[in-house]
């Protein structure tokens, strides 16, 4: 094992940059994500006729197929009916349907998690039905729904890694550059992957604690 040579200051920018990459990636497709499993969840909530059938369909599909068929579908099925996407934008886009899928099933748990008492109360006072959704039940599930909508965006960012198979250049594709030059630099630079993966998991764990102490 070479840690001098592995964690020489080219090599470490090379990763860093990986790491980056591995950031955007995550933070373009939990926001992207979250905002479709919401619009989704609200949908099959409020059991709007056809699409919310039609939604179920989609969710419970996307839900039980492999995330990296479904990154290696957006990036070479969509070439042959002319949608050609780079590696960036492949790995974005297969994250976000695969992860909204999966966050649509928390946010909608959550808001069946809700007294359905408290809409009739909300209505009798005055409110419509969007009203009461927006102001009295969606805030109090999205409140419930922070410890299992941060464990699935740790799983997203984890996730990331899968890109590799596109040659998305994030940190798992450049550490595999790296130890491929010097085989004495694989368990230096795995280890190294591993701590950036937990400095940031670990964070996000903690924020998570917080935000549900302090309901």
């Amino acid at each position: 094992m070479d840690f001098a040579g592995a964690y020489s200051w080219p090599n470490l920018r090379y990763l860093l940059e990986g790491f980056l990459v591995t950031l955007e990636v995550a933070a373009l497709a939990i926001l992207l994500s979250f905002v479709i499993a919401i619009i989704v969840a609200i949908i099959r909530y409020t059991k709007i006729p056809v699409l919310s059938q039609l939604l179920f369909v989609w969710v419970e599909m996307i839900r039980n197929l492999p995330l990296l068929l479904i990154i290696f579908f957006v990036y070479f099925a969509l070439r042959d009916v002319g949608i050609k996407l780079g590696v960036f934008s492949a790995a974005v886009v297969g994250l976000t349907i695969f992860e909204s899928a999966m966050i649509s099933e928390v946010v909608r748990s959550g808001l069946m998690s809700v007294d359905k008492g408290q809409i009739e109360a909300a209505r009798a006072s005055g409110l419509t039905y969007g009203q009461a959704l927006r102001y009295i039940i969606l805030p109090q599930a999205l409140r419930r729904m922070i410890p299992p909508i941060v464990s699935q965006f740790i799983s997203l960012l984890k996730d990331t890694s899968l890109a590799i198979i596109i040659a998305l250049p994030e940190l798992m594709h450049n550490g595999q550059v790296i130890y491929n030059t010097n085989y004495s630099y694989v368990i230096p630079i795995l280890l190294l992957i591993a701590l950036l993966y937990f400095v940031v998991n670990f964070s996000l764990s903690l924020i998570a604690r917080r935000l549900e102490h302090s309901r």
